[in-house]
């Protein structure tokens, strides 16, 4: 399924390597899309899926009818502190060396306002239990390519019809302020899920793929 250009970022086992950045995933993204025929996608993403939908949206400005954010925010160099970004690049030591049980509690809890929600944080995140280590590696290499996208200080328009969406209760970093500005600057519509928290997806999944199935459906 994936093109040749895919595989030069593998190791020898096979396995990914915490090289690529944020504009090899948009670029991997529309490899896919290719190869399965996909085109005028509306990108619809989650989070860290939301800066690949901006980075994806800069590469290919004239591919995507439209575009979803869901606690995600903008990444724009001008929404973010410089003390955000110096931390941000330093988040590896800190899931490194934080205690296992509390970052599983609070890595579930935090992202989630439903139990539904923490349990598939939490399923996921045991797949690291006995490997933190890679646990933290991953996370900080994550936050390392965004910062490494925002300090290229790029205009990362969207030029195709656009919704936002943030759950009330998204305590994930300052995600609620930069939703807010984004809205604001960009005139983009912001949706609250009310009670959800940064996954609003796993809170408020009926709400939330009834935001989109209308979005679809109104600008195709």
């Amino acid at each position: 399924m994936l093109s040749s250009g895919m595989h030069r970022h593998t190791l020898p086992h096979g396995r990914f390597g915490l090289i690529l950045n944020l504009f090899d995933k948009a670029k991997w993204l529309d490899d896919i899309l290719n190869q399965e025929g996909l085109t005028k996608p509306v990108i619809v993403g989650q989070s860290m899926g939301g800066y690949v939908g901006q980075a994806y949206a800069h590469l290919y400005p004239d591919k995507m009818t439209g575009f979803v954010s869901i606690d995600s925010a903008p990444l724009q160099r001008s929404y973010v502190t410089a003390v955000e970004i110096w931390l941000l690049k330093r988040m590896e030591p800190v899931y490194a060396h934080y205690p296992w049980k509390w970052l599983l509690k609070s890595g579930s809890e935090g992202v989630a306002t439903t139990d539904y929600g923490r349990s598939l944080m939490h399923e996921m995140m045991l797949t690291y239990d006995g490997n933190q280590k890679r646990y933290a590696q991953i996370a900080g290499h994550g936050y390392r390519i965004l910062v490494a996208a925002m300090e290229k200080n790029l205009p990362y328009e969207i030029k195709c019809p656009a919704l936002l969406m943030c759950g009330t209760q998204d305590h994930a970093g300052s995600c609620i302020r930069y939703n807010k500005a984004w809205h604001r600057n960009t005139k983009i519509p912001l949706t609250w899920i009310e009670g959800a928290g940064h996954n609003s997806n796993t809170d408020k999944p009926e709400q939330v793929n009834r935001l989109i199935e209308e979005f679809v459906a109104d600008i195709l």
